[in-house]
């Protein structure tokens, strides 16, 4: 399954597509206030997909363990200490409701950590590469 996403910038339009196989969304994001690019940034976006696949794997992740839960909060963040620095820290928590054993919740969250795809991506140090421009799928 391939997973994309997609930011086109010129002028006062700004657009961000995220894509998973043929299915696509667009997500709102205001204009920089500079009236260029994004007002949002790279870290605070990367922050942001720790905390929603940490949160949409704890919802599968009790399906599958059988636990119920009623509500999740996750909350991410980084250090980032300079241009063109990589994160030297990157620190997660999650909050589950749930009516289950303390016990039970305890797996959940580790077995979570354990299978995220986002935090074992960035866990590898998967390689990134820079390849040649080609227009988005429609």
């Amino acid at each position: 399954m391939e997973i994309s996403g997609h930011v086109r910038s010129r002028g006062d339009d700004h657009t961000l597509t995220m894509r998973t196989g043929d299915a696509a969304r667009s997500l709102a994001v205001p204009v920089g206030s500079s009236g260029r690019g994004s007002a949002v940034n790279g870290g605070e976006l990367l922050m942001a997909a720790l905390a929603t696949c940490y949160c949409n794997d704890l919802y599968r992740e009790a399906e599958r363990l059988g636990i119920a839960i009623d509500g999740c909060e996750v909350a991410a963040t980084a250090s980032f200490n300079g241009i063109g620095l990589a994160a030297e820290r990157i620190r997660y928590a999650a909050r589950v409701e749930s009516s289950a054993p303390p016990e039970q919740v305890e797996h959940l969250l580790s077995e979570t950590d354990r299978l995220a795809e986002i935090h074992n991506t960035l866990r590898a140090g998967c390689p990134v590469e820079r390849v040649p421009w080609r227009d988005p799928a429609p």
